[in-house]
C-alpha cells in the first residue's frame, strides 16, 4: 500500500487526546497561582519542544539531500509530513509573544522593564533580550523555516507527478538541492538564535556557548525516536513495506550515536562550567542540583544509560521491540530534558514577581511543588495533547501523498539499501 488512509478511528483517538490536553491546560489555569505560571510554562515547554522536532525534520532532509544520501528516500515522506507542523508551531509561539506584549505571563525575567532597569546583567543583554527581538525573531525565523518546508515539499510532490525519466528526476532533485544548500547555514544560525530567546533566556542571568548545540541535539534525537515509532506503527498496518530491517538499523544507529553525542554535550557543558567556577555560569547547575536533583540525574539515566545498553547490541537496532522501547524512553527523556531547561528559571521569575526573593543558586532548598519540581499528571496530559496535535498534522499530511516517492532519482538505491548487520 503506497497511499496512507487517515481513518476516522485514528482521527477520533487523536481528537480525544487533544481534548485531554486542552482539559489539562484548563485545569492547570484554574488551579494555578495568580500568575498562572504553571500553565504558561507547560505551554512554552511543549510548544518549543514539538516545534523544534518539526524543524529538525526539515533540517535532516536538507542535510541528507546535500550529502547525496539515498538510503532515507523511502521514509522521507514522514519527515516531509513532520515539518508541516512548523507553521502550527509558529502559531503556538505567537501566543507566547502576545503574552509578553500583554503582560499576561512572567515566563521571562527580562520582559519586566522595571526589573531590567535595576539589574546590571539584564541591562547588558537588553539589546537582544527584549520583546521586539523576541517577536521579530519568532516571526522571521520560524516563518522562514515554514517557507522552506513548503517549497521543498511542493517540489518533492511535483516530482511524483511530473518527474519522468532520469533527466527529469534530477531536474526536481537539483531544485531541492538548491533550496537545501541555501537553508542549511540559515538553519544553523537561526536555530541557535531562537533557542537562546525561547529557552536559554528563561534563565536571564545565565549563558552557555554550548546550549544551542545541546538543545538542537535533544530535538534531533527526539525526532529520530518519533520517526522510529511512526514507522513501526504504520508498518504494523501494512504500510511502508519497502522499509526493511536495514533501514531500521540505520535509524537505530542514529538514535544510539546521537544519544551518546547528546551525553557528550551534556558532560562538556557541565564539566566546563564546573571547572571554570564562574558565578554567572555555575548558578544554572547549582540551582538544578539543589532543587531538582531527581530530574537532573534521571535526565542522564533515561537519555544515555538506557539507550546505550539497549541499542549497544547490533541486532537490537533491527528488532521492533528494543527499538520501540528505546525510542519511547528517549522521547520521554528529552521531553523531561526540556522540562528541566525551562521550569527552574520560570519558577525563579515567578517567585520574584510574587515578592518571594529566591536568589537562584544562593537560597535554601525550595519546597516540593508539583509541576515544577516534578511533572505531574497535568503536565503529562498536556504533553499527550500536544503530541496528538503533532501526529494529527503529520498523518494528515502523510495521507496527501504517495508514501514511496517512485520518481526520486535515489528511489532504487533506497529500495536496495543494505547494511552489514555487524556495524
Amino acid at each position: 500500500m503506497n497511499q496512507f488512509t487517515f481513518t476516522s478511528k485514528q482521527k477520533n483517538v487523536l481528537f480525544a487526546f487533544m481534548g485531554l490536553g486542552l482539559l489539562c491546560l484548563a485545569l492547570t489555569w484554574f488551579s494555578d497561582d495568580a500568575l498562572h505560571t504553571r500553565f504558561w510554562s507547560n505551554f512554552l515547554h511543549n510548544a518549543t519542544f514539538f516545534t523544534g522536532i518539526s524543524f529538525v525534520s526539515l533540517f535532516v532532509i536538507t542535510a541528507f539531500t546535500t550529502a547525496w544520501a539515498g538510503w532515507y528516500v523511502g521514509m522521507k515522506r514522514i519527515w516531509e509530513a513532520n515539518m508541516q507542523f512548523i507553521l502550527v508551531g509558529l502559531g503556538l509561539m505567537l501566543v507566547v509573544v502576545l503574552g509578553i506584549w500583554g503582560h499576561f505571563h512572567h515566563l521571562y525575567h527580562w520582559s519586566d522593564e522595571a526589573e531590567v532597569a535595576k539589574d546590571a546583567v539584564m541591562k547588558g543583554k537588553a539589546s537582544f533580550l527584549n520583546k521586539y527581538w523576541y517577536t521579530l525573531g519568532t516571526l522571521v525565523i520560524v516563518g522562514m523555516w515554514a517557507f522552506f518546508a513548503y517549497n521543498i515539499r511542493k517540489i518533492s510532490l511535483d516530482e511524483d507527478i511530473n518527474g519522468k525519466g532520469q533527466a527529469d528526476n534530477f531536474k526536481h532533485h537539483r531544485k531541492i538541492r538548491v533550496w537545501s544548500v541555501i537553508f542549511m547555514p540559515l538553519a544553523g544560525f537561526s536555530s541557535a538564535a531562537i533557542i537562546w530567546q525561547w529557552v536559554m533566556s528563561v534563565d536571564a542571568h545565565w549563558y552557555s556557548t554550548l546550549f544551542a548545540w545541546y538543545s538542537g541535539v535533544s530535538w534531533f534525537v527526539s525526532m529520530i525516536a518519533i520517526t522510529i515509532l511512526t514507522l513501526i506503527y504504520l508498518k504494523s498496518l501494512g504500510y511502508f513495506a519497502h522499509i526493511t530491517s536495514d533501514h531500521m538499523h540505520d535509524l537505530g544507529k542514529l538514535l544510539f550515536a546521537f544519544s551518546i553525542f547528546w551525553t557528550y554535550m551534556w558532560f562538556s557543558q557541565y564539566m566546563l562550567i564546573w571547572y571554570a567556577n564562574v558565578g554567572e555560569e555555575t548558578v544554572y547547575f547549582y540551582e538544578r542540583l539543589q532543587n531538582y536533583k531527581p530530574l537532573f540525574y534521571a535526565n542522564l539515566l533515561i537519555n544515555f544509560i538506557l539507550p546505550f545498553f539497549v541499542l549497544m547490541r547490533n541486532d537490537n537496532k533491527r528488532k521492533f521491540g528494543p527499538l520501540a522501547f528505546a525510542s519511547i524512553m528517549v522521547f520521554i527523556g528529552h521531553w523531561l530534558d526540556f522540562f528541566l531547561m525551562i521550569k527552574p528559571g520560570v519558577r525563579h521569575t515567578a517567585l520574584e514577581a510574587l515578592g518571594h526573593h529566591h536568589a537562584a543558586g544562593h537560597d535554601t532548598t525550595l519546597p516540593f511543588q508539583m509541576g515544577f519540581t516534578m511533572p505531574g499528571l497535568l503536565e503529562v496530559g498536556t504533553m499527550l495533547g500536544f503530541l496528538a496535535l503533532y501526529l494529527f498534522i503529520t498523518l494528515r499530511s502523510l495521507s496527501k501523498a504517495a508514501l514511496f516517492p517512485k520518481n526520486d532519482p535515489y528511489a532504487g538505491e533506497a529500495t536496495h539499501h543494505h547494511v552489514w548487520p555487524y556495524i
